[in-house]
């Protein structure tokens, strides 16, 4: 009997980055993001078109998560330390868009880390294609209104090596806070200056 695919992990990556300063004024307290990145091997990689990437995702995802989350949770200091959060996936150049999004697009895999932070709303997200060194954004936002525009967050991480043609970089973020001074105001002051309601 076939056992399926395994996950194959070359490398993980963590990144993390503190702004002091921001617009020439001290941010207080300085606004604090890390990543946690997989670099993996493509399970569909040499397999032509695959159509049913079910099987592969029901294995793999939650062993990604269950890598991924803890790291993360403990650069941030705990679950309490994270105010937003999300993910990001690129394909090397020999895979497929939908190669990346497996892995992050299930349930089996961002509700472990939504559980974990006791987020509840949905995590932002990249998927692209590129080769070794490219960036790969995180975009963020709260983890339990996606209305705070404070919290519209983007982490860019970059891995020299990879992702190699065969493989899949895969990441998540988390910041501590929001952004420095943010003045932009919140998606519900707009809707109550234009009349609008909920819905």
């Amino acid at each position: 009997m076939n056992p399926g695919p395994s996950l194959k992990v070359r490398k993980l990556v963590n990144q993390s980055e503190e702004i002091h300063i921001e617009g020439g004024r001290a941010a207080d307290p300085p606004l604090v993001m890390h990543g946690v990145a997989a670099v993996v091997d493509n399970p569909w990689a040499g397999l032509g078109f695959v159509e049913d990437l079910h099987p592969a995702i029901t294995m793999l995802a939650p062993e990604l998560g269950a890598l991924l989350v803890p790291r993360l949770v403990d650069a941030c200091g705990g679950a309490d330390g994270v105010e937003a959060y999300g993910k990001a996936a690129m394909v090397g150049t020999s895979g497929e868009i939908e190669h990346a999004s497996a892995f992050i697009h299930t349930l089996r895999f961002g509700n472990l880390f939504r559980d974990a932070v006791g987020g509840s709303a949905y995590l932002s997200f990249t998927n692209t294609r590129g080769g070794p060194g490219s960036t790969l954004s995180i975009p963020m936002m709260h983890k339990v209104d996606p209305g705070w525009r404070s919290h519209y967050l983007t982490f860019e991480m970059h891995v020299a090596d990879a992702p190699a043609p065969d493989e899949i970089l895969l990441a998540i973020g988390a910041s501590t806070g929001g952004r420095p001074h943010h003045r932009i105001g919140n998606r519900y002051s707009d809707m109550e200056e234009m009349g609008l309601t909920a819905g």
